[in-house]
């Protein structure tokens, strides 16, 4: 108990250092622009940020400057206070300096009955520096803040509407310590070096088209064999536990939806509707609609169940412009989901075998850290953000906390979190580096069957309505791609990666030699690349090693020879000559194994 109190404590110390931070930006701001429009600050993963509307574009230089102002503000010592306010003469003085963004939030907040409250900035001797609308959460002084560091300027709407006012947002961290803060400044500059936008290009996997429309990627050479070796292990894997494959369109009547009650949920997520044949028909954004539909497609019988159907299936959802990043947030997602449908009996064992896989993938990638979160429903969200049924709710809810008990998988709780038909487990991984990533999720949906009618004949030959399990392990191929690219800075392991071997004749005169090994590899479905080019062997080797293949065989007069190669590893580094045949057998038992590279 002692050790969740600690941890408790702590966290609210670093939310209001964080939060105390926010306000002193938005204290150094107003110094060097006294016209500047102030928006929110709200405390983040990791520090804060504010959006300000300007008089004229920030600049990096300008970050240096800020953050001088911000250190001698926590150098004076400077105290919070809170100040409580009549909403009229909350929203008279917020008139009165000019603040547009204050007041529409002090008029939000007065039409849903909240109170307004003040923080001020006081110095010892009493003097009044900056005064901010919030709600509270602060250290009693500027010098309790910890070490932070301004480190990035972002652009975004005011409330996130194209419609509205672009703003400014300066981002901050902050730690309690130096060495804390210096810690993750190291993390970000390694995931920089690995961001999968920048490997993206140069290793020739994925790009991005103006032409094509914002968050449509398009699959290059090295990507698409990403993702069919990712549906590979998929299809293998989801074979040997009894799923079955099916497959569905793109465009579905818009009654579809309504029937399923997404699109009530999710209208402003889908692309608009298509006019064809009197009928309103939209781009896929979800499959479990079309799955019901094939479990209703004939009667069915408890014999027949668990039934799992599985489809790498193609959806398309509006993200809003200004969310779109690579491959992390898309328009156009193709997402390894399924649905499992089952008795009530059933449930357990069907959803911990389903987290029996999340741990069975996590282990193929190297992933070493991994968190569940427990998504629940809210009271205040029934009939708007949830299906109205509280009763099922709770016992649903305890099912699948039952069932992560006996996983012994580590989970946290999220109220409020979870999906309109019943609670989720959504899977947080972490990288290499230690970069958090949403991937993927596992629900309980109690609600939708019933609106489909699905029913199975039971022993007593009575119809009664299964549960469904909606399972995407491997998220979708864009984010999962994106996190994998990220997760091995681009050097794949040899399963995975898009050129296993290059081959590299050290000149001509070895050509010959070269092409006997590029066909025995390829006979064996190895991908193999011949570098037949004039360049030097140097040149070659570097070529190789920049696009990160993680096999390399130098072969010259000695190797055609005796008919070995002089392999080295991209990822350990190490060399060696051997048989051709060995490195034959070696590499395709690696593959075939799906090892992961030495150090993960």
């Amino acid at each position: 108990m002692d050790k969740e109190l600690q941890a408790e404590d702590l966290k609210d110390r670093l939310y209001a250092m964080r939060h105390s931070a926010a306000h002193v930006l938005a204290q150094a701001v107003l110094e060097m622009f006294p016209d500047a429009k102030l928006g929110i600050g709200p405390v983040i993963e990791h520090g804060f940020y504010y959006d300000f509307l300007l008089p004229r574009p920030l600049i990096p230089e300008d970050l240096e400057i800020l953050q001088g102002k911000m250190q001698k503000i926590i150098n004076q010592d400077q105290t919070f206070v809170r100040h409580e306010e009549e909403p009229e003469r909350v929203i008279e003085f917020l008139e009165k300096i000019k603040q547009p963004f204050k007041v529409e939030l002090a008029k939000e907040f007065i039409s849903e009955g909240k109170t307004l409250s003040f923080y001020e900035n006081v110095t010892r001797n009493g003097e009044r520096k900056f005064i901010d609308l919030c709600r509270g959460g602060h250290t009693d002084s500027t010098k309790e803040i910890g070490a932070f560091k301004l480190h990035r300027i972002a652009a975004a709407y005011w409330r996130g509407k194209e419609t509205n006012p672009q703003l400014q947002r300066i981002y901050g961290l902050c730690f309690e310590t130096k060495d804390e803060l210096q810690a993750h400044l190291k993390m970000l500059e390694e995931a920089a070096k690995r961001d999968h936008r920048k490997l993206g290009k140069e290793l020739e996997i994925f790009m991005l088209s103006d032409e094509v429309g914002a968050g449509l990627p398009l699959w290059l050479p090295n990507g698409a064999v990403l993702v069919e070796e990712l549906e590979r292990l998929a299809k293998e894997t989801e074979r040997e536990a009894g799923y079955t494959r099916v497959r569905t369109p793109h465009i579905t009547k818009g009654s579809l939806y309504i029937k399923s009650g997404h699109l009530p949920y999710y209208a402003e997520t889908m692309f608009p509707p298509m006019k064809l044949d009197n009928e309103e028909y939209y781009l896929k954004p979800m499959n479990c609609p079309h799955h019901h539909l094939i479990y209703a497609n004939r009667t069915r019988s408890y014999r027949e169940l668990p039934l799992r159907l599985a489809e790498y299936g193609h959806c398309y959802r509006y993200e809003d412009s200004g969310a779109l990043f690579g491959l992390m947030r898309v328009r156009s997602l193709c997402m390894n989901d399924a649905h499992i449908y089952c008795t009530p009996k059933q449930f357990e064992k069907e959803f911990i075998r389903v987290m029996e896989l999340y741990k069975k993938y996590s282990a193929i990638f190297g992933v070493k850290k991994m968190v569940m979160r427990l998504s629940l429903h809210d009271k205040e969200g029934l009939g708007k953000k949830f299906v109205n049924e509280p009763k099922l709710w709770l016992q649903t809810e305890e099912q699948v906390r039952r069932a992560m008990l006996k996983t012994g998988i580590e989970f946290v709780e999220a109220p409020g979190e979870a999906a309109f038909y019943g609670p989720k487990i959504d899977v947080e991984v972490w990288s290499a580096i230690g970069r958090e990533f949403t991937l993927a999720t596992n629900q309980l949906d109690f609600a939708v069957p019933k609106r489909f009618n699905l029913t199975y004949v039971d022993t007593d030959g009575k119809e009664k309505t299964p549960l469904c399990i909606h399972r995407a392990p491997l998220g979708t191929h864009e984010r999962f791609i994106g996190f994998l690219i990220e997760h091995f800075a681009g050097a794949f392991p040899t399963w995975l990666a898009p050129v296993q071997v290059a081959v590299l004749p050290i000149s001509d005169n070895f050509l010959k030699y070269a092409k006997k090994i590029q066909r025995t590899l390829d006979r064996k479905g190895v991908r193999v690349m011949l570098d037949d080019s004039a360049e030097s062997l140097g040149k070659k080797i570097r070529n190789a090693e920049k696009q990160k293949i993680p096999w390399m065989l130098v072969v010259g007069e000695k190797e055609a020879a005796d008919k070995t190669v002089a392999a080295r590893n991209y990822h350990s580094k190490k060399q060696g000559v051997l048989p051709l045949a060995a490195f034959v057998k070696m590499v395709v038992s690696e593959i075939k194994e799906r090892k992961l590279p030495e150090g993960l």
